[in-house]
């Protein structure tokens, strides 16, 4: 099995506005260096799921809306929870991605082979 077919059964969980517990200036620095370097190095996971604080990584205000665009272009798919988009008011700020349902979160967990939690 190739590098590029095992990528296609990891699924990536982002739960925070940034990467680890780190300031906030930081942890947005780590999240775009993540995102970058999985296209740069072809580790493009299938899904990418953003829900809880990470939905904000999506939107207009996002220092990552442009690599996950371009991660989605490397066939990831993007999807975004709707109902936290919905409690942070953020629903029409939406630069990338899918808005979907906790469910769609809850089947790529379940049809994927390796879940990644950041």
């Amino acid at each position: 099995m190739n590098e590029r077919d095992l990528n296609r059964k990891i699924a990536l969980m982002i739960t925070r506005d940034g990467m680890g517990e780190a300031t906030g200036e930081l942890s947005h620095i780590l999240i775009k260096n993540y995102l970058t370097l999985l296209k740069s190095e072809n580790r493009v996971p299938a899904y990418i799921c953003l829900y809880a604080d990470g939905v904000k990584l999506a939107c207009r205000e996002s220092n990552v809306a442009q690599e996950l665009k371009e991660l989605e272009q490397a066939c990831s798919k993007v999807i975004i929870c709707k109902t936290c988009l919905n409690f942070y008011n953020l629903l029409d700020s939406v630069e990338c991605g899918t808005v979907g349902t906790m469910l769609d979160i809850i089947d790529v967990q379940h049809n994927s082979t390796k879940v990644i939690n950041l």
